[in-house]
């Protein structure tokens, strides 16, 4: 009897020690629930979700109208999703970019027909700031109290515009520096940007006085979607590696002194819509194995988890886009597309 207890013992260890902690598909102790929100005309895009707390997030993108495309704005008051068409120029072709917080205000990159500014709701209202040239691309924006920079191109290639609260002026980057695809900062003295370059993928750092390579040491054969910068000194960065053909996602965490790479079990994800929750781990939207869910990544330290939203009626596709910190809350916001219909909005909350 001895000999089968300790026979039963060994198996049960040796099984468990089959199950990686490092991936563990376990449903969330709190659970994903439906936010609704007004239908747009489809086919939609959705662009940038920010949150300054519980009662208030912003969600932008366009939607596909008659003559083209036009900007698409959503705000959430705590209670439910509303559109917004009060801004300037709501109704004329374009498209809405990047949404941030900055102080009191409220800033979104914005195309309008063609030509590139910078609206600002403050407590005041709507104002614009228009840029001081057309180009042909916007990539990102980034703003802060003091600063503000927009990326993109024209017929002469990379431009960085930089507002300082007056006037815009040009900035240059190092030699090399082919295009930037994204730009966050931290203050008027902190920006980082990512960029291609004609050695690869490179991060750059603006310092107050120039742009400067970073010497960030990314995975060889990488390219870069997002970085986190945090108030505590913590850095983040998301990108994908290619190894052999094949794409793996990986993340880089600078704590103050080193970095440090892992590679999470998520595929090939884009992390671009990545935050950091309000539980301290990292949160990444993710392509679904379920047609009729969504679901999401939960990233902290060696352990990787993933949760699923609620079962919605005939989905045959559920992408959650973009992912914002609500006080103790996650507010998500992406597409759905119902069996017969056009893809159209969708948001959940975890927690709230």
């Amino acid at each position: 009897m001895n000999g089968l207890r300790a026979i039963i013992i060994c198996l049960v260890v040796t099984c468990a020690a089959v199950v990686s902690p490092a991936a563990v598909a376990t449903p969330a102790t709190r659970s994903w629930s439906v936010l609704p929100v007004p239908a747009a005309a489809p086919p939609v895009i959705v662009s940038d979700l920010a949150a300054r707390g519980p009662g208030e997030a912003w969600a932008t993108g366009y939607e596909q109208a008659a003559d083209g495309l036009r900007p698409m704005l959503y705000r959430w008051d705590g209670t439910a999703w509303n559109r917004d068409t009060d801004f300037p120029g709501a109704a004329e072709p374009g498209w809405l970019g990047k949404v941030q917080f900055v102080g009191e205000d409220m800033w979104i990159l914005r195309n309008r027909q063609g030509t590139g500014e910078l609206l600002r709701r403050s407590a005041g209202g709507w104002s614009a700031v228009p840029l001081p040239q057309t180009l042909w691309t916007y990539q990102d924006f980034a703003a802060v109290p003091g600063a503000a920079w927009v990326v993109g191109e024209d017929d002469t290639g990379l431009k960085v515009l930089h507002y300082d609260g007056s006037g815009w002026t040009a900035q240059t980057t190092p030699d090399g520096v082919l295009f930037l695809m994204g730009i966050t900062a931290r203050s008027a003295t902190d920006a980082w940007a990512w960029a291609d370059t004609s050695t690869g993928t490179a991060v750059l750092r603006w310092d107050g006085t120039a742009w400067r390579d970073a010497k960030v040491p990314l995975p060889p054969d990488s390219n870069v979607h997002t970085m986190l910068l945090e108030p505590s000194g913590r850095i983040t960065i998301g990108g994908s590696q290619y190894t052999d053909g094949v794409s793996r996602t990986y993340l880089m965490t600078f704590n103050g002194h080193a970095w440090r790479t892992t590679y999470p079990p998520v595929g090939d994800t884009y992390t671009a819509g990545m935050v950091r929750g309000p539980d301290g781990a990292l949160w990444i939207p993710l392509r679904s194995d379920r047609a009729f869910q969504s679901k999401y990544g939960r990233v902290d330290g060696s352990r990787t988890s993933f949760s699923y939203g609620p079962q919605r009626t005939n989905a045959i596709d559920v992408k959650p886009s973009v992912l914002a910190r609500a006080g103790s809350a996650l507010l998500s916001f992406g597409t759905v597309e119902i069996y017969g219909s056009k893809p159209n909005l969708m948001s959940e909350r975890l927690g709230g």
